[in-house]
């Protein structure tokens, strides 16, 4: 049912898609971003100026700002109320930086009304954390008590691993539209509050659609990992 170690596993070819998607998706966001973090916007703000001027125009006067070392290591912390923007994005008056920290700021503005799909994925992250960790660890080890004869053993304990790297492709599922959400806040925000031009926004929204295919990738890598070892389970 199970590769042998050392073995060629021609299932592995299911994988060569998502990680040439991957590769592409995430040099399209890097050019993105590099491209726009060039490009300044008109209204001179900087994207700590941005995500104050949206979050405060939703009533989110109680979310801080912090910034915090890293590229694109920008987040919002649900649990602290607190956004946290790298300091290219805190500090500098561009297309990019405004964008970035916009989209963050819909993540905040999800939690302030209560937006059902971030809820749930929230309450998620800890049980995804722990089945993530422990996934391919039930997967090797199922298929080493396989191969000591001990099948059905091996088998219960490659399908609990299985179950487990299912609850990831859960939050992948999830994930996806909570972020494409938190894109077209962003977009919305930015042209309302007039943070850039009618001129300006397509680079914005280059610059948000090159990081949603991130999040695309994430899930179709985590999708055709959970085929593969469907298809590894169901095999001899």
């Amino acid at each position: 049912m199970m590769p042998m170690f050392g073995m060629f596993d021609p299932t592995i070819i299911l994988l060569i898609p998502a990680i040439l998607f991957t590769l592409y998706a995430q040099g399209k966001v890097n050019r993105a971003y590099r491209k726009f973090s060039q490009v300044p916007n008109r209204t001179h703000m900087t994207g700590a100026q941005a995500a104050r001027r949206v979050l405060d125009a939703n009533g989110l006067q109680n979310v801080r700002i912090e910034m915090v070392g890293g590229t694109l290591s920008d987040h919002y912390d649900p649990r602290d109320r607190v956004m946290r923007l790298s300091a290219q994005v805190y500090n500098d008056a561009t297309i990019a930086s405004v964008s970035i920290a916009a989209h963050e700021s819909g993540h905040a503005i999800q939690h302030g009304g209560g937006y059902a799909l971030l809820t749930i994925r929230n309450a998620i992250v800890p049980v995804v954390n722990v089945a993530s960790n422990l996934s391919w660890f039930l997967l090797i080890i199922g298929i080493v008590i396989s191969g000591t004869g001990r099948i059905a053993t091996g088998n219960l304990v490659f399908d609990i691993g299985i179950l487990f790297f299912a609850a990831v492709v859960v939050f992948h599922l999830v994930t996806l539209p909570v972020e494409l959400n938190a894109s077209s806040r962003a977009i919305q925000q930015l042209q309302t509050l007039g943070i850039v031009g009618t001129d300006e926004i397509a680079g914005s929204k280059k610059v948000l659609s090159a990081a949603a295919m991130t999040y695309v990738a994430a899930l179709a890598t985590a999708v055709l990992n959970l085929i593969r070892l469907l298809l590894i389970r169901e095999r001899d």
